[in-house]
């Protein structure tokens, strides 16, 4: 479903990503790890469409990634971000956020499809017209995955999905997300400097540092402590709920 080959993006003099190049089957989860700096979200947002300036191939179910996208790559592929309240539109009701995307997009039947994505992330219809600060953090991720939903897409990109989440709720939104791949056979690209998070959703896991991906390692593997690059040890090292994940 996913194909990056020989990625590199910079910023003016910085070489924000060197070289990356991974693959990710149809329906399943690819989890990239790293520090901040190390350039996971750089390769997130080139593959998302909202950072052109890159060389290399990006290539989605077989098509060729240009760095401009058209309308069928934002109904094939959305977002989630970091940050649920600044990705929300304040003075917008959850009905609005969730209805813009069908309507971009031309499709039908509004009511039945905002109730369905409601029901699909565990939130009560009472929800649709409320504002984003009338909403828990965990809320507000909801209605977002929600939205991300409403196109019905075959990719998810995932920036950090928890990390704005309290501890006792990241848990709860990552066995939603798993809920809802497996129900809908989604492909998920999950960036987190996290390593527990991404080992909870993620049967592989590509570490980065400096820009480059140095290491390429099963969930299993990571869990076991068979790494090879001094950097995903050390990573591991500091993940004292790895073992949990």
């Amino acid at each position: 479903m996913i194909k990056i080959e020989n990625l590199h993006v910079h910023f003016g003099a910085v070489h924000a990503v060197r070289g990356v190049s991974f693959n990710v089957p149809a329906g399943a989860s690819f989890g990239i790890v790293g520090e901040s700096g190390s350039g996971k979200s750089t390769v997130l947002r080139a593959l998302s469409g909202l950072n052109d300036d890159w060389t290399g191939s990006m290539r989605i179910k077989g098509t060729q990634l240009a760095p401009r996208r058209g309308k069928d790559f934002f109904r094939r592929v959305q977002m989630v971000f970091q940050d649920p309240y600044g990705s929300l539109h304040p003075r917008q009701t959850v009905d609005r956020a969730l209805s813009e995307p069908l309507e971009v997009h031309g499709m039908d039947q509004h009511e039945r499809r905002i109730l369905q994505a409601l029901s699909e992330v565990a939130l009560p219809p009472s929800v649709r017209f409320r504002y984003p600060h009338q909403l828990s953090g965990g809320q507000r991720q909801r209605v977002a995955i929600a939205r991300a939903l409403m196109a019905e897409p075959e990719v998810l990109l995932l920036d950090e999905p928890t990390s704005a989440l309290d501890v006792s709720v990241q848990a709860e939104v990552l066995n939603l997300l798993a809920d809802l791949q497996e129900r809908r056979g989604l492909t998920y690209l999950l960036v987190s400097h996290n390593l527990a998070v991404v080992a909870h959703l993620c049967p592989m896991v590509g570490v980065m540092q400096g820009g480059e991906m140095v290491e390429t390692v099963s969930r299993e593997d990571l869990r076991a402590g068979r790494t090879v690059h001094p950097h995903t040890t050390e990573l591991r090292r500091l993940s004292t709920e790895l073992e949990e994940a």
